[in-house]
C-alpha cells in the first residue's frame, strides 16, 4: 500500500464501500465497522476480484511509465501470485462458489480472463492520467456546514480523451451483464464525481465521464464496457444522501435488512442473533 494511500485512510473518512454497505444493511455496517466483529468467512470472489485489481494496476501503470504493454505471461504470474498471497493471509475459512469450486478453477478463470483483457484492452484516443488515485473530499451536512468526516476514495483508472475531458473508469468482475440503468444510478461513480469536483480535477459544473470495464465471469470470457456521466445535481444528491447516513450512524440507527447480501454476509450468525 502506497503512503498516499495510507494516509488517505488515517483520516477521520466514509467510504464508497461503506456508505454502500450502510445503505444495504445498516446492521452489516454496525458489525464491520462500528464493531468490528471478525467475519465468520471469506468468500473467493473477494479474493479473486483482488487479484484482478493488482494485475490490472500493473498493467496500467506500466503502460503509464513506460508506453509498452506488460506480456500476458506476466500478468498471469501476477494474478496467481496474488490470489494465493490473499486467500493465504486469512484465518477464517473461504467459501468457493459454483464457478470457482477450487484453487486451479479459479486460476484457469483468472489466466482466461487476463487472455481476453490483454488481446482486447485498447486506449486509442486516450492518454492515462493516473492510476490508483487516492482522493479525500470535505463532506457538509443538511445546512451546508462541514463535517469532520471525509469522503475518501481510490479511482483505479483516470484517463484523458484527447477531447480535454476526464474519464474515470472503475475495473469489474462479475458473471453477470450490467443494465445501462444500474450503470447510471451507481453511486460509486457519483462518489468518484464528487471527489473529481471537491480537488478541482473538473469545473463545479462540470460532467464527469465514467467508465466500467467489466471482466465477464464466463467459460469464454468477455471484456464489456459501460459508459455513463455525472453532473453537478448528481452530486449534490450524493453530498445530500452522505449527510443522511452519517446522521444515521451518528443516531445508531442500525437495522437488518434482508436481501442479496445475506447469501454470503461473512456476519450472518451475529446477524441471526441480534
Amino acid at each position: 500500500m502506497s503512503q498516499a494511500i495510507q494516509n488517505l485512510r488515517n483520516q477521520l473518512h466514509i467510504s464508497h464501500s461503506q456508505l454502500f454497505t450502510y445503505l444495504n444493511c445498516s446492521l452489516k455496517y454496525w458489525f464491520a465497522y462500528v464493531q468490528k466483529l471478525p467475519g465468520a468467512h471469506s468468500s473467493v470472489v473477494l479474493h479473486f476480484g483482488k487479484a484482478i485489481h493488482t494485475c490490472l494496476e500493473a498493467f496500467y501503470l506500466a503502460l503509464k511509465e513506460t508506453g509498452a504493454k506488460l506480456p500476458l505471461s506476466e500478468l498471469e504470474s501476477i494474478f496467481e501470485r496474488s490470489f494465493y498471497h490473499s486467500m493465504e493471509h486469512v484465518d477464517v475459512p473461504i467459501l468457493f462458489k459454483k464457478d470457482i469450486p477450487d484453487l486451479p478453477s479459479g486460476i484457469g478463470m483468472g489466466k482466461n480472463m487476463l487472455q481476453v483483457f490483454h488481446e482486447e484492452v485498447n486506449l486509442d484516443g486516450h492518454t492515462i492520467e493516473a492510476v490508483e488515485l487516492p482522493l479525500s473530499a470535505q463532506l457538509y451536512d443538511q445546512n451546508s456546514q462541514p463535517l469532520d468526516i471525509q469522503l475518501i476514495g481510490i479511482i483505479d483508472l483516470l484517463l484523458h480523451d484527447g477531447k480535454g475531458n476526464l474519464v474515470v473508469v472503475d475495473h469489474k468482475t462479475s458473471k453477470l451483464a450490467k443494465s445501462q440503468s444500474a450503470v447510471d444510478f451507481d453511486l460509486q461513480t457519483t462518489a468518484y464525481s464528487y471527489l473529481l469536483a471537491s480537488n478541482r480535477y473538473v469545473f463545479p459544473l462540470a460532467e464527469v465521464q465514467a467508465r466500467f470495464d467489466v471482466l465477464r465471469k464466463l467459460k469464454t470470457p468477455k471484456f464489456e464496457h459501460y459508459y455513463t456521466r455525472r453532473g453537478p445535481d448528481s452530486r449534490k444528491r450524493f453530498a445530500r444522501l452522505s449527510a443522511t447516513v452519517l446522521s444515521g450512524i451518528e443516531n445508531r440507527v442500525f437495522l437488518p435488512c434482508r436481501g442479496w447480501l445475506c447469501a454470503d454476509c461473512e456476519h450472518g450468525v451475529a446477524c441471526r442473533n441480534w
